[in-house]
């Protein structure tokens, strides 16, 4: 799992395994810091073409010193304000070939909602409180 941090993220949220970030806006040369002296197992930052194009370069040279790569990524739509263990029981329902109307009285979400989260399951964006969390 990728976790979003943007300047105003508390990076002490961030569990200390994680590998993958992703970069929403650029961040200053101190909080990076103290991104990578927690995160210890990081490998890839993700970030998108705009915010690659306003990375400073001593970030970059900070980056590029820990052996970090640094990826573009596009994840472009708003995320899915849903709890991860609802959103996959509704995916798997929906493989079993249930109805959405089925689905809504079992799981008590709204059939529009239902159809919703079917046609746009293969975003990889789920928001958890105020947190991002990028599953790919």
């Amino acid at each position: 799992m990728k976790y979003a941090v943007n300047p105003n993220t508390s990076i002490s949220k961030i569990p200390p395994e994680t590998q993958e970030i992703h970069l929403v806006r650029p961040v200053r040369k101190e909080k990076l810091a103290q991104l990578l002296k927690q995160c210890t197992a990081l490998r890839t930052i993700y970030l998108s073409k705009s915010c690659a194009a306003r990375l400073p370069e001593k970030t970059r040279d900070i980056i590029k010193e820990r052996g970090i790569e640094l990826a573009r990524e596009d994840s472009r739509g708003r995320a899915i304000n849903m709890d991860l263990k609802k959103l996959l029981n509704i995916v798997e329902m929906v493989k079993d070939g249930r109805s959405l109307r089925e689905i809504e009285s079992v799981s008590g979400i709204p059939k529009s909602t239902v159809h919703y989260i079917v046609k746009y399951a293969e975003r990889t964006k789920l928001k958890d409180g105020r947190q991002i969390i990028y599953l790919k």
